[in-house]
């Protein structure tokens, strides 16, 4: 089955159903393993090594982009948090509007893009400030903690199709 969906930033793919779903190319700018504080295995395993700002893809390849990048700036390179999230750089701002034009780029027209972010230390607002495109809906996580957005993005196609 051809993959026609991207998560260029998939992590230890935590949300997925079907963590090995052949439809899916698991990317990631890291590939490691840890042993938790509470003892359980992480595993960050990408099928392909890829940088959210560089895409090694053609344009227009994927039908579903899913953007879940590191959220945060301020985090102990030793905790759980950093080991399971990542984290931004200072210069986050230019990292994440290259990583939507990028996810944008490889998104086919008509095609989505699931964005997901949690606003613990930048309001989702300045995050989606970084894009020229409109978000279509989105909604946000209710509970203990209502800081993390799920947001959809649908990529115009080009006037005349």
């Amino acid at each position: 089955m051809e993959a026609v969906v991207l998560d260029p930033a998939s992590g230890s793919r935590m949300f997925y159903f079907d963590k090995a779903d052949e439809r899916v190319v698991f990317g990631d700018i890291r590939r490691e393993s840890h042993i938790l504080c509470d003892e359980r295995a992480l595993e960050v395993a990408p099928d392909a090594l890829m940088d959210f700002r560089a895409l090694p893809h053609a344009d227009a390849t994927f039908q579903v982009v899913i953007f879940d990048p590191p959220h945060l700036v301020r985090v102990g390179r030793n905790s759980w948090t950093f080991k399971k999230y990542g984290s931004l750089a200072p210069e986050w701002r230019d990292d994440l509007a290259a990583g939507f034009a990028e996810c944008f780029r490889v998104l086919r027209p008509s095609g989505v893009l699931i964005f997901k972010w949690n606003e613990t230390q930048i309001p989702v607002s300045q995050v989606l400030a970084l894009t020229p495109h409109r978000p279509l809906v989105g909604h946000r996580r209710v509970g203990k903690s209502a800081d993390t957005h799920w947001i959809t993005f649908l990529k115009e196609a080009p006037d005349g199709e």
